[in-house]
């Protein structure tokens, strides 16, 4: 929940879509067990439930498809949203793409596996092993890596670390969640401390990432790490 509205509310990308891909790497954990493989065939399944997900609504962002942000929205602007049926076109738009994105997954995993690198892959396994999360869970974030699927959006990593700090919270009973959480705000925090106040994963490495392998090479020669270590000891 906390990915909805783009990340906190932030505008970014769509929480369907940060749902989608980690649907995406539990079942490649399922096909592939933990590891590089697992890790690499998530992202490429990411890159495709993007790609479906602009097709079907032509944007990405929640700001874009939403016309706001809900971090910053007006009470005047929030009653227009509700006014115009906001809720009911998301709602659809969920029902419309959950089809789209099942068939995309499994359509991606129905392909020759692609060779993986033997070290890193992704980003966000790396960070989510810091985390002392599960193989499964590992595996599941992975797809997340480059702004989701290598797409240069929000950072992944940051996605990530909610991800999991809210799993911890369900563990522990905290049923509530708000767009004021002081928990998620200080993850929000340390990672714009450490990524020089940027979002975009495009932004922050000064690059988009041209395949799987790219991005891999970047993760093994330590890129990402500062930001990695800082929300891994949030």
């Amino acid at each position: 929940m906390a990915l909805a509205g783009g990340i906190v509310g932030q505008g970014y990308q769509c929480g369907m879509l940060w749902g989608a891909a980690l649907a995406a790497g539990a079942q490649a954990y399922r096909l592939y067990g933990p590891g590089p493989q697992a890790e690499t065939e998530a992202i490429i399944a990411a890159q495709r439930v993007v790609e479906s997900f602009r097709a079907q609504n032509k944007y990405t962002n929640c700001s874009e498809i939403t016309q706001i942000v809900f971090t910053t929205v007006s009470k005047k602007q929030m009653l227009k949203y509700f006014i115009k049926g906001g809720p009911l076109l998301c709602f659809s738009m969920s029902a419309k793409y959950a089809q789209v994105a099942y068939d995309e997954i499994n359509s991606a995993y129905g392909d020759q596996p692609i060779e993986a690198s033997t070290g890193p892959v992704s980003c966000t396994a790396v960070l989510a092993r810091k985390m002392g999360v599960s193989d499964l869970q590992t595996v599941m974030a992975a797809g997340l890596a480059g702004g989701i699927g290598l797409s240069g959006d929000a950072c992944g990593a940051l996605g990530a670390t909610i991800w999991i700090r809210m799993m911890e919270d369900v563990r522990e009973g905290v049923a509530k969640y708000d767009l004021e959480n002081p928990q998620i705000l200080a993850v929000i925090e340390r990672f714009l401390e450490a990524a020089d106040y940027e979002f975009e994963c495009s932004k922050i490495v000064g690059q988009k990432f041209e395949d799987v392998a790219d991005h891999a090479a970047y993760v093994r020669d330590g890129g990402c790490s500062k930001i990695i270590d800082a929300l891994a000891t949030i």
